[in-house]
């Protein structure tokens, strides 16, 4: 049970003493109770007071003890010094023990003093797990070591390597040193190749940050070249000139991905597609769905490819819904590329390498398969019946093409030659061969 604070207790309770008449003359009994009531208070407070400056007493007289005790301690500096002084003296007067007393005292205090210093230091560099492990090493080690010597294992070992022929340890020795001064030529090769790996890898993710830096200059080139305050296409003839040539300048600069990139950009702007003009002005004209009229026979693109692309490396790039149509594509890489829904009519593949490439959905002309033709120097095309509407697709290697439809099989395999024909997947043979060579 928890004691009841307001209770008495009878150990220490002590009945107050009887007042008389004369000790209290007050005129009222129940004053002389009040009274006496005040008494035991103010005797009470007195007697916790006393208590408590009788348990803080000896805590006072400790710290003051204490303080006395370092403040009488000599600091460590004076020690050195005085120790020295006594090596002094000692070698003055030739007195040996008065040197070795001094060195010895000199020593165990300057090791106190710098330990207190070089401590936290240590505590920063070497944590607790270290020093324990480093102790651990050393105990270990110096246990092994009493234990060989007690056990005797130190002198077999000591009497097996007198009875060594050393000559032929030291030829050994000359063989390892050989040895090891070839591995650290080859650790040193290795190292600097890392180095040249590196420092390589270094050098292409930095060309191409840069590279993407350009190629965002030059969109943002191209947005304010052809459009005006109000966003709407504006390209005069001298504008489209310099699109042209910033086009042609920044796709003979860029790698494969960064051409694709552009292409792309272009493609899905618009700006490589035909539009349909004003007769008077020469401005592209609106389809009234927020967009501009396409026209084939006669629109005029913003950006003309031309031969920006001849022979350009595109392996493996993304070309998906891409309009190249018109382009001069001869001797391109084109292998692994990605060309689905691409629009391929009237550009020249010529001895272009479609290998793997992925051909799903891709236009290569336009109209019927039946009258659909090949591009012409000379002759104009029509798009209503196909007529030099077509692709060049002559000797270009078809090899593994995927997802190629029976439509685009039946147009190569009729005007891409003898050559081009034995690489087209499904084979020619039901074909005849409509080039003539």
């Amino acid at each position: 049970m928890t004691p009841d604070p307001n209770a008495l207790n009878p150990e220490t309770f002590t009945e107050p003493e009887t007042f008389t008449e004369h000790d209290n003359p007050g005129p009222d009994q129940n004053g002389a109770n009040a009274s006496n009531g005040q008494g035991q208070e103010i005797s009470s407070i007195e007697s916790n007071g006393a208590t408590a400056s009788t348990l803080s007493a000896p805590t006072v007289a400790s710290t003051e003890r204490l303080s006395q005790q370092r403040s009488v301690t000599p600091p460590g500096s004076l020690i050195v010094l005085l120790s020295i002084g006594i090596m002094s003296l000692g070698l003055v007067f030739g007195a040996p023990w008065l040197v070795i007393t001094g060195a010895l005292v000199s020593i165990l205090v300057s090791l106190r003093m710098s330990w207190v210093v070089l401590q936290p230091m240590l505590s920063e560099l070497i944590s607790p797990q270290q020093r324990s492990i480093t102790v651990a090493i050393f105990g270990i080690a110096a246990a092994v070591i009493g234990l060989l010597q007690t056990v005797g294992v130190s002198r077999w070992v000591g009497s097996w390597f007198g009875r060594l022929n050393w000559d032929a340890i030291g030829a050994i020795g000359d063989v390892f040193g050989a040895v090891g001064q070839i591995l650290i030529a080859i650790l040193a090769v290795y190292v600097a190749w890392r180095q040249y790996v590196i420092s390589k890898d270094l050098t292409i993710q930095q060309n191409l940050i840069t590279q993407q830096q350009t190629i965002d200059s030059y969109f943002q080139g191209i947005s304010d070249l052809v459009l005006d305050a109000e966003g709407l296409l504006e390209d005069w003839p001298q504008e489209r000139a310099i699109a042209e040539g910033r086009t042609a300048a920044i796709l003979s600069s860029v790698d494969a991905p960064g051409k694709a990139k552009i292409v792309r950009f272009l493609s899905r702007s618009r700006l490589l597609t035909p539009l349909r003009r004003d007769r008077h002005l020469g401005r592209a004209m609106l389809d009234g769905m927020g967009g501009y009229q396409e026209d084939r026979d006669y629109g005029i693109r913003v950006i003309d490819l031309g031969v920006m692309l001849a022979a350009a490396n595109l392996a493996g790039t993304d070309l998906r819904w891409t309009d190249i149509s018109d382009a001069n594509l001869v001797r391109a890489n084109l292998i692994r590329c990605d060309l689905v829904k691409a629009n391929l009519a009237r550009t020249i593949l010529y001895e272009a390498d479609l290998r793997e490439a992925d051909m799903m959905g891709a236009r290569l002309f336009y109209g019927d398969i039946e009258t659909a033709t090949p591009r012409s120097r000379t002759q104009p095309a029509n798009y209503s019946t196909g007529e030099h509407t077509g692709a060049v697709v002559e000797n270009v290697n078809f090899s593994r093409v995927k997802r190629l439809s029976e439509s685009q099989r039946q147009y190569i395999c009729a005007w891409s030659g003898a050559g081009s024909r034995a690489t087209v997947p499904g084979g020619c043979d039901d074909i005849p061969n409509q080039l003539g060579r």
